[in-house]
């Protein structure tokens, strides 16, 4: 099976670093004048690894023409795309390497940051391949940390987004549960753990919510497109176990196109 297969790489396969550049894309000039300028920023769950299929000059980004920004862009027609979204990101990533795509011009930014930041792969590693109780630890201090530390790190990031980008409509995305209920092929990933995996995306979702309101920015929740497709589902939209152990635990091509994509264009038209 599948996931039982690949079950002991993929627990540490959820994060990589890179500063490889970001590419840039432009409309044709008869549209360019009434259409976005887009910047994507954010992690992995922005750049789209877990899809399979990434640009070359991407690097360990793992940046994806199946990606939703990617998906956003071709279908609106944008004056020009900056895809800065790099796989294993964290705020302090987002601050150093991809603010430099923004700038008066800009007019539409997304970003999903922040799971990194509160250990996102020390949750995945001790809830699949651990106890209960190391399970429990695990979601327990990545909650604490959602609650008391990642706060301050979003509010500076997206006040540095909007001095760096004036003009641009921000959106924040969220994460999804990563797990359905019932049966499931992955051996020792009980019903329990995945619980308290999602009772953990509630948390940052919530907190991730809070801060961009607070930034005036909006957020777009997707925890509601995915609902039913997750980890253990029988029509899966996120990755179990995988094999390269990066796609693991991270949103499929049907999941960007049919959950992350849907839940931008909600908020953007």
């Amino acid at each position: 099976m599948r996931h039982a297969r690949y079950l002991i790489g993929a627990v540490a396969a959820c994060t990589v670093v890179s500063g490889t550049a970001a590419p840039s894309f432009a409309a044709d000039s008869d549209s360019a004048s009434a259409a976005e300028n887009y910047v994507a920023l954010g992690d992995s769950y922005a750049s789209g690894t877990g899809t399979r299929e990434y640009f070359e000059d991407s690097g360990s980004c793992l940046r994806s023409p199946k990606a939703y920004p990617q998906l956003w862009a071709d279908s609106h027609g944008v004056a020009s795309f900056e895809f800065a979204a790099c796989s294993g990101a964290v705020t302090d990533d987002v601050n150093a390497d991809q603010l430099g795509s923004l700038s008066a011009d800009t007019t539409l930014v997304t970003i999903s940051i922040g799971g990194n930041d509160i250990g996102f792969v020390d949750v995945i590693t001790s809830c699949v391949a651990g106890t209960d109780e190391g399970c429990d630890n695990a979601v327990n201090d990545a909650t604490e940390k959602a609650r008391n530390e990642l706060p301050a790190k979003l509010d500076t990031t997206y006040a540095n987004i909007r001095s760096a980008a004036p003009n641009a409509e921000v959106v924040v995305l969220g994460y999804p549960k990563i797990n359905e209920m019932g049966d499931c092929g992955i051996p020792f990933y009980s019903e329990y753990k995945r619980q308290r995996i999602n009772e953990g995306a509630d948390e940052l979702a919530s907190v991730i919510s809070e801060r961009a309101s607070a930034a005036g920015f909006s957020f777009a929740d997707p925890r509601s497109a995915f609902e039913g497709h997750g980890v253990c589902a029988s029509d899966e939209w996120i990755n179990g176990p995988s094999n390269p152990i990066q796609e693991s635990f991270h949103p499929d091509v049907d999941g960007h196109a049919n959950a992350y994509l849907p839940t931008l264009n909600s908020v953007t038209g």
